[in-house]
């Protein structure tokens, strides 16, 4: 794969992406519903005492549980819809090398998630910063402002950004191992929540802890944790790196069936 091959994918990927109007209302969508939901909890949480026990940060960005749906669609309409209409061919005919396809896909979702998700999560912490202390968010219950200088705090907000970014990834080596869209999607939204309700059923609480730790959703959301994190069932980068495994992982099979198989 050539630098000059790789520039002139990528440029046809984004050419595609951008002249699309199908997928116009998706960024602005991932921006909404993202910081709606995230002002949404901020203004109805309530912290009465000191030691309430709520993480502020984390509950600032709740809105990438139901974002990560959009990023996840984003990716799988890239090339899903291409393998509805039959372009994939096209596709594949203008650049054989199935490998740089995937590639400059790869490279258009990131770089796009990784912009709508900045402004989502950059919204959702400033909702938090406005509206956690007029419910008892306060220094005086032991809860300081949310702040970007504060490390915990920048972890979180650029890790949710990552997360967003590798559910597209996941979602995207999904889509190239099912080719089908919708099928792609549930298989997604499967493995995003498959664990986290398994945690809810099983009783033996080790089980449950490493359900935790291997769920791509449930490990990669605790690089949103800035408070108690001795008790997680997996540390904050540790648990994005489990995602960044299930995202390599996808991509590796999808790759594989792309090159080998017939479109």
């Amino acid at each position: 794969m050539s630098a000059a091959d790789l520039r002139r994918a990528v440029h046809a990927e984004w050419t595609k992406l951008r002249t699309d109007t199908g997928h116009a209302w998706l960024w602005p969508g991932l921006v909404a519903v993202t910081a709606s939901v995230s002002a949404a909890v901020a203004a109805t949480t309530r912290c009465p005492d000191v030691g309430c026990g709520q993480d502020p940060v984390r509950l600032s960005l709740t809105g990438v549980t139901l974002g990560q749906t959009i990023a996840a669609v984003v990716a799988v309409l890239v090339l899903g819809n291409e393998y509805g209409t039959g372009l994939v061919h096209t596709t594949l005919a203008a650049i054989p090398r199935r490998t740089t396809v995937l590639v400059a896909k790869a490279a258009v979702v990131s770089g796009t998630v990784c912009a709508a998700g900045t402004l989502a999560v950059l919204a959702s912490a400033l909702a938090g910063r406005r509206l956690l202390p007029g419910n008892g968010f306060t220094p005086a219950h032991g809860c300081a402002a949310l702040s970007l200088t504060d490390g915990p705090t920048l972890r979180a907000v650029a890790g949710s950004v990552i997360y967003l970014v590798l559910v597209a990834l996941l979602a995207l080596g999904v889509v190239a191992a099912v080719r089908d869209a919708a099928v792609a999607m549930g298989v997604v939204l499967g493995l995003l929540y498959l664990f986290p309700l398994l945690s809810h059923v099983v009783t033996d609480p080790q089980l449950r802890r490493h359900l935790a730790q291997i769920g791509p959703m449930s490990a990669g959301l605790a690089v949103q944790a800035t408070t108690d994190l001795r008790h997680l069932p997996i540390g904050p980068w540790a648990g994005l790196g489990v995602l960044a495994l299930w995202a390599a992982g996808a991509l590796l099979v999808g790759g594989t069936l792309l090159r080998f198989r017939d479109a």
